[in-house]
């Protein structure tokens, strides 16, 4: 008898969490960006091509500690192009607001790329700033800079990719 009634609350509870009033009042959330490193037509991404970089590191910058570690997946287009997916997890900090709703926030990413020369290993470091807008209904990568350059823009329904040419 009381294990039909807890069945009999559970899925009572399972209809009533469903049975929403049609409106989304969610939050999107747009902060994956596609990172390409191509150096004279060559993807600087693919560990298996002679002069790619076969390590690499990301690093927050305003992390708590000095070495704040950033996951990042290495991924491949259908094309077989390499380019590393962030997702999330570097801190993000406030740096300004454009409107009462709309706050403006800050990752910056130190980036360490290792490739061969010969039998030397040349270590590039680099940096990666992301800024974002947020508010209410809204989080999403609004530009980016590398190395001081601005590289990215978001357009407005385009995957944010940014391509970096050395």
């Amino acid at each position: 008898m009381v294990k039909n009634s807890v069945s009999v609350l559970f899925i009572l509870f399972v209809l009533l969490i469903s049975c929403r009033n049609g409106e989304d009042n969610g939050q999107f959330i747009d902060q994956k960006i596609q990172l390409y490193i191509d150096s004279a037509g060559q993807d600087m991404l693919n560990a298996k091509i002679q002069g790619s970089y076969f390590s690499i590191a990301l690093n927050d910058v305003y992390g708590d500690t000095d070495v704040a570690p950033v996951a990042l997946s290495l991924k491949k287009t259908t094309d077989t192009i390499s380019y590393i997916e962030y997702i999330a997890g570097a801190k993000r900090i406030p740096i300004g607001t454009l409107d009462n709703e709309t706050t403006i926030y800050q990752s910056k990413i130190a980036l360490s790329l290792k490739k061969k020369n010969g039998s030397n290993t040349l270590t590039t470091q680099d940096t990666l700033v992301l800024n974002y807008n947020y508010s209410p209904t809204l989080f999403q990568i609004h530009s980016a800079e590398y190395n001081g350059v601005q590289v990215f823009v978001k357009n407005s329904d385009t995957e944010n990719r940014i391509k970096i040419f050395k």
